[in-house]
């Protein structure tokens, strides 16, 4: 069609408001089989009425998108405790570089991008300050340990609230992507297993991309066969692997790398454990044991005044019993707020 034929259709096409049936319909219709489809979802915890416009599986991501948890992201470590640099990584840049990942794939293989993109943006929002050096402490302290995305369901299932809901009440798929974006747990959708090898894809580059910028490691240090089949850039290990995934698993049941890229992929991360991760230039003892003296610090002090903690989470204790809440609350802070409480709480004034 020429140019100008095809101005011509379109100035006579009617156009028309898409209503949230209309665009369940299109689900339907244009996503592939295995796609989970929102109409099909197993619902919430609590019945809503449902919107006019947005699907259930939209209005969850936007209820995340506006949440306290996700902007407080922001101010959490990925790796490098308060890094000299404006370009590294934080939880909430992490959480990003997922979703356009698990996005991009979500799209490739005609799933549902919306039930994808919800599930990234929530994925990580019960990681602790100070990155996994605040989590190893909390795990160590607190009674029956700690797993971030045991508690990034509880915040959507139990914390976040506005002045209409009394939690976030997202739907089972999106709450289940989240629960089992990490550890031996399977999601039940295809979307929220591309979220967590998108989530694993996404983290072990760009954690090479700050380690090597942090001067802790060199490019030629990496193991040199993973690189030969990945790639020697950022952007090229992200498009291979994307690439793989796609066409490994395109007809399946199961989201899967091929043996190939999967095992060099693993490669990266466990020399990214071994190296930088556990790294004595990443996790500085003088700067392990600061985050476990404001944590451990923290922690007991509200165990022992939990009539100091914020409305919200005295409730919790009234429920859920005090030590719960204040794992609440801790593991919910930033770490500029961290140290500002501790330095409230602890530092006499004429030290500060």
């Amino acid at each position: 069609m020429k140019l100008k034929e095809a101005k011509e259709a379109l100035a006579t096409r009617e156009f028309k408001m898409l209503l949230r049936q209309d665009i369940e319909k299109r689900e339907i219709l244009m996503l592939d089989e295995r796609a989970m489809k929102s109409m099909n979802t197993k619902g919430r915890k609590y019945l809503e009425e449902k919107c006019k416009y947005r699907t259930e599986f939209v209005r969850d991501r936007d209820r995340l998108i506006h949440s306290k948890a996700l902007r407080r992201l922001k101010h959490k470590t990925q790796v490098f405790l308060s890094p000299e640099g404006d370009h590294y990584r934080t939880r909430l840049t992490h959480t990003l570089e997922v979703s356009q990942v698990a996005r991009t794939i979500a799209r490739i293989l005609n799933y549902n991008e919306d039930l994808t993109e919800a599930i990234a943006l929530g994925h990580d929002l019960g990681h602790t300050p100070f990155g996994h050096n605040g989590e190893m402490v909390l795990d160590s302290i607190h009674e029956g340990g700690f797993k971030h995305n045991v508690q990034s369901l509880r915040i959507v299932e139990n914390i976040e609230t506005n002045e209409n809901r009394k939690t976030m009440n997202l739907t089972y798929e999106v709450r289940d992507g989240i629960l089992n974006h990490t550890g031996d747990g399977v999601p039940i959708t295809l979307e929220g297993q591309i979220v967590k090898i998108s989530d694993r894809i996404a983290y072990v580059n760009h954690d090479m991309d700050d380690a090597v910028r942090s001067r802790v490691i060199a490019l030629n240090d990496f193991p040199k066969e993973a690189l030969k089949v990945l790639g020697y850039s950022h952007s090229s290990r992200i498009n291979n692997l994307i690439e793989s995934l796609v066409k490994n698993s395109e007809g399946k049941d199961m989201v899967l790398l091929d043996n190939e890229h999967g095992e060099a992929l693993n490669e990266l991360r466990n020399f990214m454990f071994e190296n930088v991760y556990m790294s004595e230039k990443v996790k500085k003892a003088e700067d392990l044991n600061k985050v476990e003296v404001i944590v451990v610090s923290l922690y007991n002090y509200y165990v022992n005044h939990p009539d100091e903690l914020p409305l919200v989470y005295q409730n919790i204790a009234q429920i859920d019993g005090t030590k719960v809440a204040v794992k609440d609350y801790i593991s919910g802070m930033t770490d500029r707020y961290a140290v500002s409480l501790y330095t409230e709480l602890f530092v006499p004034k004429a030290w500060k």
